[in-house]
């Protein structure tokens, strides 16, 4: 038997490949599919299942398109859900064979009404280990108001209620030696405050997990995990919604986003298909000069995850702005969130912009140092753009929250006229913030760089004392 997680750390999201005497199968696939299916022709085996653990919210799985290729059956645990694709739907307790091995179906509907784990056991027919999806996080548990995006009377209450159940009544029985793996670690929005290690054993989830304490009852466990919780990204149903009912095949999605336009074409689109202009630059690079009205949304952070927390819609039609050799790429972590809509990117970067006449814009930065030195000269205007959990953890005294999540409250409460300070903790998140409010018409932004981390390093600046968080969403 051989087991692999494949860990995508800016979706924080596992994979599983397993195989046993020539046979194996993939849970909770991404969508680019071809990692799974090379790795399984290395090692001489045939996929025969591509198991779901739920219709996922948080990505695009790629259940369709490796079933397409290879021929598996796609698995559900149970659901009455009409799917654009032939699958699989499993019953509650249901082995599936593979190999030497096999996979019981565990029904545990609490993050949604088809959540399923599947548990594994061995040649000798010992349980071993459990894949959990969103049902059991490393430290955690999936938060429960998710489904009720797409089916409204599936209120947050019910669906933590059937959590509780299914916890206690399908997996806290199970051996403590288990080996648990999870769908995803610590920064996915699935969770509110998962563990960064990605594995762990059952027993040790139960000394630790407070949703595993056997002394916390139903009524108690409902208003623990639902405290904390914020609005999910707006993208979150859509996904689930592709997920599905299908999608356009990657290999179309990549073809038409790996289109090379010249400057001319390119302003045609943003013109004529009202194309959003994703600049995927560092943060600096992209203050030095870039094109009027274009998003700051860096390739080097969770450019996915951004993309669909600031993009309200998935079928937004996109053109790309990239450092040369990172348009596959940024094509293909757009198409894991259900951003099919690149039209190309733009051949020749902002130089080719410049050499073609077109005018460039700039954004105003200063040092941590600078922005103490003109503190010092009077009250400043400073925004802290992290996210509500991180302010309330520890700020900068002077600063106001202004989350790039809900950037959209910040067209409300800001006045174009009057000058504001933006950082975040590193300087990722401050300048995406001011590029989406400067194309707004905020012209009087100015970044930090650096955020938090280079006002630490110069001691000069006084934090709130530090008070650790239930909650990271």
């Amino acid at each position: 038997m051989f087991i692999q997680q494949l860990y995508t750390n800016c979706l924080a999201e596992a994979a599983y490949y397993i195989e046993s005497n020539g046979e194996a199968a993939i849970i909770d696939p991404l969508r680019e599919t071809d990692q799974y299916v090379a790795l399984a022709e290395s090692r001489n085996a045939k996929i025969k299942y591509v198991f779901e653990t739920h219709f996922h919210a948080d990505f695009v799985s790629g259940h369709q398109d490796l079933a397409e290729k290879t021929g598996a059956v796609i698995v559900y645990g149970p659901t009455g859900m009409q799917t654009g694709f032939k699958m699989l739907v499993a019953h509650d307790h249901e082995v599936f064979k593979l190999g030497k091995v096999s996979l019981e179906v565990l029904h545990t509907p609490g993050h949604t009404m088809e959540s399923s784990c599947f548990l594994l056991s061995d040649e000798n027919n010992k349980a071993t280990a459990i894949f959990t999806g969103d049902t059991l996080f490393i430290g955690d548990v999936g938060r429960p108001d998710l489904a009720q995006h797409v089916i409204a009377e599936l209120t947050e209450e019910k669906l933590a209620g059937h959590l509780y159940d299914s916890l206690r009544n399908k997996i806290m029985p199970l051996s403590d030696d288990l080996i648990v793996y999870p769908g995803h670690g610590a920064g996915s929005a699935c969770g509110k405050n998962m563990s960064k290690e990605t594995t762990d054993t059952l027993g040790h989830q139960k000394k630790v997990n407070y949703a595993l304490n056997p002394s916390l009852t139903r009524e108690a466990f409902i208003a623990s995990v639902l405290s904390g919780l914020t609005p999910p990204p707006g993208y979150f149903p859509q996904n689930v919604l592709l997920n599905i009912h299908g999608y356009e095949p990657l290999d179309v999605v990549m073809q038409r986003g790996l289109s090379a336009l010249d400057a001319e074409t390119f302003e045609t689109i943003v013109m004529e298909e009202h194309a959003v202009i994703i600049d995927t630059r560092d943060a600096q690079e992209f203050a030095a000069g870039f094109i009027p009205d274009a998003i700051n949304i860096g390739l080097n952070g969770s450019f996915a995850v951004w993309v669909g927390t600031l993009i309200p819609e998935v079928k937004q039609k996109i053109v790309l702005v990239v450092n040369e050799g990172k348009e596959q790429e940024v094509v293909t972590r757009l198409s894991r969130v259900g951003y099919d809509g690149a039209m190309g990117f733009l051949k020749g970067g902002v130089d080719a912009w410049k050499k073609s006449g077109k005018p460039v814009d700039t954004i105003q930065s200063v040092s941590a140092d600078e922005l103490f030195n003109r503190m010092q000269k009077g009250n400043l205007n400073i925004l802290d753009v992290r996210k509500k959990s991180e302010y309330n953890a520890e700020h900068l005294l002077e600063a106001v929250n202004a989350p790039l999540d809900y950037i959209h409250h910040s067209e409300v409460v800001l006045y174009k006229d009057q000058t504001y300070y933006v950082h975040c903790a590193g300087g990722y998140r401050s300048m995406t913030y001011i590029s989406i409010l400067k194309a707004l018409g905020y012209h009087n932004l100015i970044d930090v760089r650096g955020g938090i981390t280079a006002m630490k390093a110069t001691g000069k600046f006084t934090f709130s004392e530090y008070v650790p968080q239930s909650s990271m969403l």
